[in-house]
Parts: structure tokens; C-alpha cells; sequence
């Protein structure tokens, strides 16, 4: 006997069906718990003779609960245990080995799939990290969403630092990256840098600030970033400052966050300019088998601070500082490829992107001695800054009145002269 059902009861039994079907299959069948793993938050790789020396930074989960006093082996003074971290180490002839070598130290398997810093120090930067790229590219826990770092010294001392802030020094080394204020890198990044056209790479640089002597507020070592390492191929040619990195991240159009203090020529005292925009544009050139290159470099800008006597709120001033911007950004802007182009001769601008993006053919005549041809690129800086809000006040509320006045009187007398020449 046959049962006819309306169409939308029909449809509603098909629909429990297909859930009752689902129901064996749920539920988290490879699940692990908290209690039978150890999550690794942050890594460091060291060179230890002809071995390589891992180094990890666990998180206790027995640490977490709440009025608990969490552990930390091998930071802080007489070797107590203070923090919320475990630091342990191991040697082996590949990381594999270390890993294995590891393991057999602790009673709970190792989970990778946390991790959020590697640090490589600088001795195994500089004999090249190839054979290692492998293991973040190949090893099914390796995140490649984690911030890879170079450290001054070795990577193990950086894990060691206990942070009063942040809650271990992994996770301080990340918040640095996310700020956006120097070079930022993730494994995955390290790897489509090393595989494009120039085979070179930028990785952040982390050292350790010792404690202030007699300063309360700094009376712990902490954790900061320090430059650029530049790599060409795998290994690691050199580091470059600070100032250098900010003129790398502008003409890689990668800057985030900046504040540029400039002093007038036509006042004592500076003005600080917070950039609210940032564009870079690399404009290749081939004439002649002459290869040139224009970084064009535009800005935008509000007064963040004025300590002159000059009236912010005046469209001549705001025009003077705009030119003294100019050329304090053109002038970062030239240092840096001083640095990197001329010294360093290594393509981390994206110069070989560019000209193979334009011209294809050219470029890949050129392509097996690129670092040659890299250096004799003729480089043309051009800059434009707009500073778009001056702020509330026009001068510092403590300036004299009078001073501001002759000021103002000046500037339009050689404006005047100006327009009449």
C-alpha cells in the first residue's frame, strides 16, 4: 500500500533522514585534550657546532587558571621559576631530529599548530636557513601564518626573556610584527620572497634592551625590535638600522605607521608630521639598455606637534612644511637604497618585480645576473607630501605673542621679494 505525502511533509522527512545520517560521523573524533599536550606558542633555532639547537617555548596550561603563579626554566635571577612559560631545548642534525630529540623530555606529546614566533638566530642566518625552509613548508603542524624573526645573539636567549606585559616573550615578539612600525614576515611571506624574481628577503630583528640601571619603570630586560636582516639566497649578508628599514618599507609601499619630525629653516624648534596615507609607485624604464627606475612617493599628513613659533593655520607655512617633508622623505627614501642598493647590492625593493612586470623580455635576459644589474639601476626619488589637518591651535600656547608676529611678518616680505623676482 502506498502512502502519498504532501510535498512539504516529504521534504521535511528527507531532511531528518540526512541528519540522522550525519549523526555517526560527527563529534571530534581526532580530538586531543588540553591535558595530554603541550602547545608551543614560540621557536627559536640556534647553530650549535655542526647541529642545530631548537629551542621552544611552551604554555603551561596548568598556568592559566585564575590567582595561579605560572612557570617559567631558565630566565630570571638564582634560577627560579616565574612567568607563564616553559623554555626547554635540543640538538639534532635537522629539526626533525630535534623535535624527536625533544619530545622524549616530556611525558605530553608536543602540538606545533599554536605556534606564533620562530626567531633564527643570527650565526645559522648568516651559514643560511635552506635546509630549515623545508620543515615550515612540509611539516603538517607548521603554521605559515607564523611571524619569523632574526635575533641579535642567540634565538634561545630572546624565548628566555620574561615580559611584564605581555604574557611571555613570543607573544610580545608578535603584538611588535602586528604594529605595523618596522619590517613584518610570516613564513609564508619568507617563502614567496625567496622564490620571486630577485630571491631575496627581509626579516625583522629582535634584541634584547637590558634593564635600566636606577629607573623604576624599566627595571626589566624586554624584548624590541632593532633593523632589518637582509638575506640574499638563504643567508643573511647584513642588517640594516632603523631609519634605513623606514625607507625600505616606503619604497615597498609596506609602511603601516610613521611619525616624521622635520626642523623648519625658517624657525628654531620642529614640527612632528603623523602620516595618515602612504602610496609608493615603482616606475620602470628601459631606453637606450639604459635601465632606470622612479620611486614616486606620495604622502599624507596631519601636525601631530609644533614647538616653532610658527602659525600652522598660515597656508604659506603649511606650504613650507610640505617642502621640508619633501625632501626629509626623498633624503630617507636615498639612504636606503645607499644601503641596500649600492652597498648590500640585494633586490629586497621589488625593483625585479617591476621590470618584470614592464618589460618580460628584457628581464629575463638579465634575470641570472640581476645583482649586477641591480646595482647600476639608476634610481629617481620623487615625493609628494599633503598635510591635511594642522590641528587645533595654530601656535604652542606658550609662545610670545610678539615673536609669532615678526614671524608672520617675515615670511610675507620674502614672499613678497619672491613674487617679485
Amino acid at each position: 500500500m502506498n502512502i502519498l505525502f504532501p510535498e512539504k511533509i516529504r521534504r521535511v522527512i528527507q531532511t531528518l533522514v540526512l541528519c540522522l545520517a550525519m549523526l555517526p560521523v560527527a563529534g571530534c573524533w581526532d580530538r586531543r585534550e588540553l591535558n595530554d599536550v603541550l602547545l608551543v606558542v614560540g621557536a627559536g633555532l640556534d647553530r650549535k657546532k655542526d647541529e642545530i639547537e631548537l629551542s621552544v617555548q611552551f604554555v603551561l596550561p596548568r598556568a592559566t587558571g585564575g590567582g595561579q603563579q605560572s612557570l617559567r626554566e631558565g630566565g630570571g635571577g638564582g634560577g627560579g621559576l616565574t612567568g607563564t612559560t616553559l623554555v626547554k631545548s635540543a640538538t639534532g642534525v635537522t629539526i626533525a631530529d630535534a623535535m624527536a630529540r625533544l619530545q622524549k623530555k616530556f611525558s605530553r606529546r608536543i602540538f606545533w599548530g599554536h605556534m606564533k614566533v620562530l626567531v633564527i638566530g643570527e650565526d645559522l642566518a648568516r651559514q643560511g636557513i635552506d635546509h630549515y625552509l623545508d620543515f615550515m613548508a612540509r611539516h603538517p603542524e607548521s603554521r605559515l601564518r607564523t611571524f619569523l624573526f632574526v635575533s641579535r645573539g642567540k634565538a634561545r636567549d630572546i624565548l628566555d626573556v620574561f615580559q611584564p606585559l605581555e604574557s611571555y616573550s613570543a607573544e610580545q615578539a608578535r603584538e611588535l610584527a602586528k604594529l605595523g612600525v618596522g619590517m613584518k614576515a610570516t613564513a609564508k611571506d619568507l617563502l614567496q620572497m625567496l622564490r620571486g624574481e630577485a630571491g631575496a628577503a627581509a626579516l625583522p630583528v629582535l634584541k634584547i634592551s637590558p634593564a635600566k640601571v636606577g629607573d623604576e619603570s624599566d627595571q626589566q630586560p624586554t624584548v624590541t625590535l632593532d633593523g632589518t636582516a637582509i638575506f640574499k639566497k638563504d643567508k643573511l649578508v647584513g642588517i640594516i638600522g632603523d631609519e634605513e628599514t623606514r625607507g625600505v618599507l616606503w619604497i615597498r609601499n609596506e609602511i603601516k605607521r610613521a611619525i616624521v619630525t622635520i626642523e623648519p629653516k625658517e624657525a628654531d624648534g620642529r614640527v612632528a608630521l603623523e602620516m595618515i596615507h602612504f602610496r609608493t609607485e615603482l616606475i620602470p624604464e628601459i631606453d637606450n639598455q639604459k635601465w632606470t627606475i622612479t620611486v614616486k612617493a606620495v604622502a599624507e599628513d596631519d601636525v601631530a606637534e609644533n614647538t616653532t613659533v610658527l602659525n600652522v593655520m598660515d597656508e604659506d607655512v603649511i606650504k613650507l612644511l610640505e617642502k621640508e617633508a619633501e625632501q626629509d622623505l626623498a633624503d630617507r627614501i636615498r639612504k636606503a637604497l645607499q644601503r641596500v642598493q649600492q652597498e648590500m647590492k640585494v633586490d629586497v625593493l621589488g625593483f625585479a618585480a617591476a621590470f618584470n612586470r614592464k618589460y618580460p623580455k628584457e628581464w629575463e635576459a638579465v634575470k641570472d645576473r640581476w645583482d649586477e644589474v641591480f646595482s647600476s639601476v639608476q634610481a629617481q626619488v620623487q615625493t609628494k607630501v599633503y598635510i591635511r589637518r594642522p590641528g587645533t591651535s595654530s601656535v604652542p600656547p606658550t609662545a610670545p605673542k610678539k615673536e609669532v608676529e615678526k614671524k608672520e611678518q617675515e615670511m610675507k616680505q620674502k614672499k613678497k621679494e619672491g613674487e617679485q623676482k
